[in-house]
């Protein structure tokens, strides 16, 4: 019976959930299996990978052989690397406690790679944040100047209306005053002019007075 360590699709629409199983090869993608080795979540980043490395090093020693992403992920987890060295031990190569450091030297690397990547995904989403806060506050510091300078426009609108209006109704406000005054005026021309008029009636009066005193 020919044996594949492949994926299992679960999960949702749109969000998947895998589990990596090994099953008869003939057997449909997402049918039975012969034994789960661990999830897959690729909704997450990095990817969160559960693997049991013994058992699926134990079904490659058997003959299992992983798809393309089935492989990836065993050789993420180190799944391969230690089918590799355990190979190396049946042939006398390594010893055992030597196959066992180099396994652990590079499961510490690859968990080094794997903190330095999240590090750098959290600074560059830290950094987007702040990025982002600042593109909003530039964006309300626009707004608020806007709305400023449209009440200014506004304010000086209102002062030119108000002195349209003003000079519109200055006209008219001269000419009341000027007609209310005119009749006023004439009155006090007319006292004048009487009160004068007797002093010159009387003139001819005292030059005949002047006459009759010289005779």
């Amino acid at each position: 019976m020919s044996v594949k360590i492949r994926l299992q699709r679960h999960g949702k629409k749109q969000k998947p959930f895998y589990w990596i199983v090994a099953a008869d090869a003939r057997s449909k993608r997402d049918g039975k299996y012969l034994e789960k080795l661990g999830t897959y979540n690729p909704n997450t980043n990095p990817a969160t990978i559960d693997l049991n490395i013994d058992q699926a090093v134990q079904w490659l020693h058997n003959g299992a052989q992983p798809t393309d992403t089935a492989r990836a992920i065993l050789s993420y987890k180190g799944a391969l690397m230690k089918h590799h060295l355990d190979g190396g031990v049946r042939k006398g190569a390594l010893t055992q406690e030597q196959a066992d450091a180099k396994l652990a030297k590079w499961l510490e690397d690859k968990a080094g790679k794997v903190t330095a990547k999240k590090e750098g995904l959290t600074k560059a989403q830290e950094a987007a944040k702040v990025k982002a806060l600042k593109a909003e506050k530039e964006a309300n510091e626009k707004r608020a100047a806007a709305a400023v300078e449209a009440a200014k426009v506004e304010e000086v609108a209102e002062e030119v209306a108000v002195e349209e209006t003003v000079a519109e109704e200055t006209p008219e406000v001269v000419a009341e005053v000027a007609v209310e005054e005119t009749p006023a005026a004439e009155e006090a021309v007319a006292e004048v002019v009487a009160e004068e008029a007797p002093a010159a009636e009387e003139t001819p009066a005292a030059e005949e007075a002047s006459e009759e005193t010289e005779a």
